[in-house]
């Protein structure tokens, strides 16, 4: 039986549309994304083309084991927000407001990235577009055309987002599709004729300052940030169409990690086989550097280039939609504002959290590239925070709300929350620890995290009186709505709660 909803606080509806194959698309596309192009490079560097590849192969493991940990809970509670109603049913308004506060800012810093990105990366393909720097930041130049680019394309995203995510959903489907096929002719090609000398050497130990197991460890613990993406399908889980089963969510997540494990893999044997690494690592675009040495072939490099644009604008709209998910959930459950909570009464969109992303995406290009890095490492580590919450609350879950119906439940108890749980808690210690070679840079990326917590903090209680206009069996409704415990989510319970069936 269906909770009641307050009529003081009506439940926003979305839209039921996104197919079983939108999902997938949603969540590779968001994590094969734009930075294997410039980044392999450093991969290479740091640990040669066998620790990257175990980098890659390891930490795919990992996400394995917390994606295994949505699995479950996508399907338990496929309300939209995902990782906020995860929180709250388990711990509480605080739990879910840390969580959601780290999302938004990881998110949001992401496509915030992808929109600097979308400059650079059409500056390769049309070298005649213009480079002159209007000023700089930090460092870095900031062009005129780089932020009439990254405008034009912020706001064509805000558009297909503001208008429905059917339409979002179904360009989704048509880039992923062309950037696999795209794909797999280099990768192909590149495995096909490459040689095994080139690969030399394999660690990479020979040029890393901090060794070859320093070097895998720097890979290792950017894999959060590479891999971000497959928890696009929970956040959208409420807009499922009917014929998406809860379980089949669970299978599309665990399916989305495994293909972008290859994927990674694969790209970093195809750019050290073709050509020897050691000679591209500190070019722009490795990969299409590879491609030009080893073949003589500008339109292989062209290839690699679209590849690239496909990627940063399906990772760019899948995280631009999780963002404003988060956004909308925080603001249904009156955790923060309403006002974030009302849906379009045409498209059936989170139309204010729409705008707000697109407004805050916007704004980024002005930063510069380099200025905004920090903020994307920062925002790195506030993810793999709320890859924590996740498995700590399927463990909560698991006791206080026994019977609530789990189409997917992981074999072996608790091993994979757990290891989960390890896992990133060991990511997140190797980026505070000083010393560490994976540390985040002093002064800018431990200011951020600190202003971060200083303004969610001051976000919280200024908060505090809109989260008192409505009971808390309300708020359960509105998070969770079906799925609202008969009694008060969270705050440590001894015994397990009755959830409504």
């Amino acid at each position: 039986m269906k909770g009641s909803a307050p009529s003081a606080a009506p439940r926003a509806e979305l839209r039921r549309v996104v197919t079983g194959f939108g999902f997938f698309a949603l969540a590779f596309g968001s994590m094969i994304g734009v930075g294997w192009v410039t980044a392999v490079g450093s991969w290479l560097q740091q640990a040669g083309p066998l620790g990257a590849a175990l980098a890659f192969l390891i930490g795919g493991a990992l996400m394995l084991c917390i994606g295994l940990c949505y699995a479950e809970a996508t399907p338990m509670l496929p309300v939209s927000g995902g990782e906020v109603a995860y929180s709250y049913a388990a711990f509480g308004t605080g739990h879910a407001f840390v969580i959601g506060w780290c999302l938004a800012f990881g998110y949001i810093a992401i496509s915030g990235f992808e929109a600097i990105s979308v400059g650079k990366v059409l500056g390769f393909l049309l070298p005649d577009l213009d480079q002159t720097a209007l000023y700089e930041v930090g460092g870095s130049p900031v062009s005129f055309s780089h932020l009439g680019l990254a405008g034009i394309f912020t706001v064509a995203i805000t558009v297909l987002q503001y208008r429905g995510v059917a339409g979002t959903e179904r360009a989704q489907r048509w880039m992923v599709v062309a950037f696999s096929i795209i794909c797999l002719v280099f990768i192909v090609v590149g495995i096909g004729t490459g040689q095994l000398e080139n690969a030399r050497p394999f660690l990479g130990s020979s040029i890393s300052t901090v060794g070859w197991s320093g070097g895998l460890l720097v890979v290792l613990v950017t894999v959060p940030f590479w891999f971000v993406g497959f928890d696009t399908i929970p956040q959208a889980a409420e807009e499922a169409a009917g014929s998406v089963k809860p379980r089949r969510l669970a299978v599309l997540i665990v399916a989305s990690i495994a293909a972008a494990t290859a994927f990674y893999a694969l790209i970093v044997a195809t750019v050290a086989l073709v050509g020897p690494w050691t000679s591209i690592v500190d070019s722009d675009l490795p990969a299409a550097t590879a491609f030009t040495a080893a073949f003589g072939s500008p339109l292989l490099a062209r290839l690699v280039l679209v590849a690239a644009l496909l990627g940063l604008f399906t990772s760019w709209n899948g995280f631009f939609l999780a963002g404003s998910r988060v956004l909308f959930a925080l603001g249904r459950g009156n955790i923060i504002s309403p006002w974030f909570g009302e849906t379009h009464p045409r498209f059936g969109t989170p139309h204010r959290a729409v705008v707000v992303t697109g407004a805050l995406t916007l704004f980024a290009p002005l930063m510069g590239r380099d200025a905004l890095l920090p903020f994307v490492n920062a925002g790195s580590f506030l993810i793999a925070i709320a890859f924590m919450g996740v498995a700590l609350s399927v463990c909560r879950l698991r006791r206080s709300a026994p019977g609530l119906a789990r189409p997917f439940k992981m074999a072996g108890g608790d091993t994979f929350p757990i290891l989960a749980a390890v896992g990133a808690g060991a990511l997140l210690a190797a980026m505070i620890i000083p010393g560490s070679p994976a540390a985040l840079a002093w002064p800018q990326e431990i200011a951020i995290l600190g202003v971060t917590g200083l303004l969610a903090t001051l976000f919280w209680f200024r908060a505090r009186r809109l989260r008192t206009t409505i009971i808390e069996s309300q708020r359960a409704f509105l998070i969770l709505e079906q799925y609202a415990p008969a009694s008060k989510p969270g705050l440590f319970q001894s015994r397990p709660i009755p959830y409504q069936s």
